[in-house]
């Protein structure tokens, strides 16, 4: 099999330029960026949600679980 050449590579990148066209690759880019920037929302979210529930001399006190009460 051996390694791709420059002119494996040259083919490859007309062909997908070709295929995408020249502006639908910087949209794809932008919207993986979108999808990156709304994941490390929801995990700063998610750690958000776990901070609100507090430790208290070594006991966990769930907020849901005093709203039961």
């Amino acid at each position: 099999m051996g390694s791709f050449s420059m002119w494996h590579w040259l083919i490859v990148l007309v062909i997908v330029l070709l295929l995408f066209g020249r502006g639908k690759i910087p949209e794809l880019m932008g919207d993986v960026a979108k999808g990156i920037k709304s994941f490390k929302k929801g995990m700063t979210d998610e750690d958000a949600s776990e901070a609100s529930n507090t430790t208290t001399a070594g006991k966990t006190v769930d907020h849901k679980a005093d709203e039961t009460k």
